[in-house]
């Protein structure tokens, strides 16, 4: 069993990370987030409810109290601060672990007509200011990995794949519950694929855009 906040937690992804978590594991959950009262709580002799702001570090910390790890569900054009606070509160409390979801195209990653169309969708603001966080993440010292999903989607299907930092970013699209799924398989087993970015698509997906654009 383990102690797992997860930041911005009234978000999709989170929301179904939270279901599968309850379903699947006996860990016990802390869920963060601004304005609480929006979140129903599933299981309360699981889940604790923490109403806060991820930019508050001395918030963040005194929510990281008995932590094993961190999933930062989080967005905004405030995500740069957002990163800052969560690191620095991470290392006040020493709790090392961490999943950030971030976006694709962060390191200029997409190839072709997909990746000059995500360009067009998402510069002026967006890409900048989530390559920043993720700057901060990984200039820290904790046990970090990134998640880059493809444009996502609310498909009932689990398929994923997977590409490192440096590598072509692949398809064009995943799931929501994909995500989720990964999310939950790193916080069961959370040695694996510390210090790596990854990448997420649902195979044969490749295109100029989304198939729901």
């Amino acid at each position: 069993m383990a102690n797992v906040l997860i930041l911005g937690a009234h978000g999709h992804i989170a929301q179904l990370a939270e279901k599968q978590l309850l379903r699947e594991t006996d860990h016990h959950l802390t869920l963060f987030l601004r304005n609480a009262k929006r979140l129903t709580v599933s299981d309360p002799t699981r889940e604790t409810v923490i109403d806060g702001d991820a930019t508050n570090q001395k918030e963040v910390a005194a929510a990281l109290t008995g932590v094993d790890v961190v999933y930062a569900n989080l967005g905004g054009k405030n995500i740069e601060a957002q990163a800052k606070s969560v690191v620095a509160a991470m290392d006040q409390v020493g709790v090392k672990r961490l999943i950030w979801i971030s976006t694709l195209g962060i390191y200029d990653e997409v190839p072709g007509a997909f990746g000059q169309w995500n360009h067009q969708m998402l510069d002026g603001g967006y890409l900048e200011t989530y390559a920043a966080a993720a700057k901060v993440i990984e200039h820290s010292d904790l046990a970090y990995t990134i998640i880059r999903p493809a444009w996502l989607s609310d498909k009932a299907v689990v398929s994923y794949e997977t590409t490192e930092k440096g590598q072509p970013f692949k398809g064009t699209e995943v799931s929501r519950r994909s995500i989720a799924d990964l999310v939950v398989k790193l916080i069961n087993h959370p040695s694996e694929a510390v210090g790596h970015s990854l990448g997420v698509n649902q195979p044969n997906t490749d295109g100029a855009k989304p198939s729901f654009y």
